[in-house]
């Protein structure tokens, strides 16, 4: 997993994947660098991905309960359009804001 840490914002660059294969070690990493930098913002970029299972959603619910217990939010970018089906499907789209990528 790769990740990016600006002040209190965590983006998590998630893989072409996210299933029960790799969601424990992002799940992992992900809490690691919430409780080192005191994280208050989270953003999911999907940018890579193409396929994510009940796995994933888990993942991404589990660090939404933990930032929102601090006031903190929970967003997706880059999400491609089965990506945002998935996450509209899951319900996850009612906790967490999807941001179309940026126009120039």
């Amino acid at each position: 997993m790769k990740y990016q840490v600006q002040e209190n914002c965590l983006t998590i660059y998630l893989p072409g994947e996210v299933d029960d294969h790799n969601a424990d070690e992002i799940r992992r990493e992900a809490d690691a660098v919430i409780g080192r930098n005191h994280i208050r913002y989270v953003i999911f970029d999907f940018e890579k991905t193409d396929f994510m299972d009940s796995s994933g959603i888990g993942v991404i619910m589990g660090r939404y309960k933990t930032i929102s217990l601090i006031g903190g939010e929970v967003w997706a970018v880059h999400a491609n359009e089965r990506i945002r089906k998935i996450l509209t499907l899951s319900g996850v789209t009612k906790i967490m804001q999807i941001y179309e990528e940026e126009t120039v």
